[in-house]
């Protein structure tokens, strides 16, 4: 192994990165979360974390999924309660007409008939998105299915049928914040 390249761990200054305060009253993406019924607070975390990393606007926390603050939340998420903007909403279907009321095309990530490949997906139009997230086991409820205006879905190669929610959220938004940043 070449060990001449001197790699080394980038100091906090080095990476520039904002206050909780600022970040949570600085712009965002127009992309929002939706957690359909989701279980785990290790996944509701977890995926806290994600969405300030890739700095969307908010995540609303629909039916049963639980809500901060819990020690177990607070586990996964490292402080992202706190910069990220949250809600919740005892119905999907009320957060999904709010948020198309608000002109976000909702975006279900389920494995359905008529779904588009997730490298195939168009994220630059329109620009505020609004993505679901279903629960662990039974996925995006038929409810919220109904009401999206398209579903994408996450090519698999293995065994089994499924990404964690957390991962699958992670891997979205990625490729979506990926899109808007190079159109």
């Amino acid at each position: 192994m070449n060990t001449s390249i001197g790699f080394s761990k980038k100091s906090m200054d080095e990476l520039s990165r904002s206050q909780t305060t600022e970040h949570k009253s600085a712009q965002h993406f127009p992309i929002q979360i939706l957690l359909d019924n989701v279980r785990s607070m290790n996944n509701v975390g977890s995926i806290f974390r994600t969405a300030d990393a890739t700095n969307v606007a908010a995540i609303c926390l629909c039916g049963l999924t639980p809500v901060p603050p819990h020690r177990d939340i607070q586990k996964t998420a490292l402080g992202a309660t706190e910069s990220v903007s949250w809600r919740h909403e005892s119905d999907i279907t009320s957060a999904i007409q709010k948020l198309k009321q608000d002109g976000y095309f909702i975006i279900g990530v389920e494995q359905v008939h008529n779904s588009t490949s997730l490298p195939d997906f168009d994220f630059s139009v329109p620009s505020k998105q609004a993505f679901i997230f279903g629960n662990e086991v039974m996925g995006v409820s038929d409810e919220a299915l109904a009401l999206c205006d398209a579903c994408i879905e996450i090519p698999q190669y293995g065994a089994k049928h499924s990404f964690n929610i957390a991962v699958s959220v992670g891997i979205v938004l990625w490729e979506c914040i990926r899109d808007k940043k190079s159109s």
